[in-house]
């Protein structure tokens, strides 16, 4: 029997809501190792960085350790936004238990949705988490908070699709591990989370403006003090349309199957 990718919507009592509980129980289960140890790691960063670098500041008025911790949560959100969607098919994949997943009468966007909604949920996390501890670091003013949530959720969202489309073509885990070391972790720590790219040479300014994480994180900044390096509309639309790009490339692989049907 072919694994059902195939159903165009989804449907009326469908297992949609199931699989996605699947999802959020796998990584709640081992809390401490998906939620407590990416916590303990952004409080880390933030004790080095914001101790080398104390009395420095960032756009001529911002503390930096103030300045660091947005850009620490939303770097929390987006990698293990990618790393619950990726993790999860790939051992799946590994186990071969995901035929039991694909055999189910799910549409290809039921997949897809219920991935990255707990890719989602799992990201929001962390960074709350992140955000609440390094409150007693440096308490960041919240301009914008409408900015942030949006943010938040396209960057936690853009990144779970990136998971699920990374966890499609991996076979092993060194392939998903390349993935991750050689895009993911290179992309989110350029992208400004230590820095303003002001404070760059011209030359990888403009590299910067090439990352799309740089947007993510400079809109998401924004939300907390009312300043960035561009527009966060300019940075919005940016995000949407890469948003919309890796929706598109993970909902085609899921509907031909690719990787997926034996």
């Amino acid at each position: 029997m072919k694994p059902a990718l195939n159903k165009p919507v989804i449907s009326y009592g469908s297992g949609f809501p199931t699989l996605l509980l699947k999802e959020v129980k796998r990584f709640y289960k081992v809390a401490f190792q998906t939620v407590a140890a990416p916590v303990l790691t952004a409080v880390l960063y933030l004790m080095i960085f914001g101790h080398v670098l104390e009395g420095k500041e960032v756009y001529g008025r911002l503390n930096y350790t103030a300045f660091l911790i947005p850009g620490l949560v939303m770097m929390s959100v987006l990698q293990n936004a990618f790393a619950n969607t990726s993790s999860s098919l790939i051992q799946s994949k590994v186990t071969g238990n995901l035929v039991f997943v694909l055999l189910a009468p799910f549409s290809h966007l039921e997949f897809y949705a219920a991935y990255v909604l707990a890719s989602v949920f799992r990201g929001i996390v962390v960074g709350t988490g992140v955000l609440i501890i390094t409150l007693w670091f440096a308490m960041p003013s919240f301009e914008y908070p409408l900015w942030i949530a949006v943010f938040a959720l396209l960057g936690a969202a853009i990144l779970g699709s990136m998971g699920l489309i990374a966890g499609i073509w991996a076979d092993k885990y060194d392939q998903l591990a390349a993935f991750q070391n050689f895009i993911i972790m290179p992309a989110t720590m350029l992208s400004g989370v230590f820095y303003s790219i002001h404070s760059l040479p011209l030359a990888w300014q403009t590299v910067s403006h090439f990352n799309p994480f740089f947007y993510m994180i400079d809109g998401f900044r924004y939300g907390f003090f009312g300043v960035s390096d561009i527009s966060p509309w300019s940075s919005l639309g940016i995000v949407l349309c890469f948003f919309i790009i890796v929706s598109l490339i993970a909902l085609r692989l899921l509907q031909k199957g690719y990787k997926l049907r034996g």
